[in-house]
C-alpha cells in the first residue's frame, strides 16, 4: 500500500520539472501517465510541457505545437522526486 496517494505523487512530479527546467520556461505542464511500482515503492509519472522555442511557424494553426514528455519517478517512503528520464512517447507533435 503507497505511503503517499497519487495525487501528491503527480503534484511532486509537477513541481520537479517546474524546477528543473525552470530556465527552459516548461508551459501547458501536464499529466499524461502514473503507475505504482510495488517493487521498489516507487511512482513513474510521466509529464507532458511545452518550450518557448517548441512553437513551430504554424502554430497559430493548431497542429505545430510540440510536446516533450518526462519519466519522473518519485519515492512513495521520502515523499520526493529521484530522477528524470525521457520517455518512449517524447517528440510526439500534439
Amino acid at each position: 500500500m503507497p505511503q503517499i496517494d497519487v495525487k501528491e505523487a503527480v503534484s511532486i512530479a509537477k513541481d520537479f520539472v517546474s524546477e528543473v527546467l525552470a530556465e527552459e520556461q516548461p508551459y501547458n505542464i501536464g499529466l499524461e501517465e502514473v503507475e505504482f511500482d510495488e517493487s521498489s515503492a516507487t511512482w513513474l509519472v510521466t509529464i507532458g510541457f511545452s518550450r518557448p522555442w517548441d512553437r513551430g511557424p504554424l502554430s497559430g494553426l493548431g497542429s505545430a505545437l510540440k510536446r516533450d514528455y518526462r519519466v519522473v519517478t518519485v519515492s512513495d517512503h521520502l515523499a520526493t522526486a529521484l530522477s528524470m528520464k525521457r520517455s518512449e512517447n517524447d517528440a510526439i507533435d500534439a
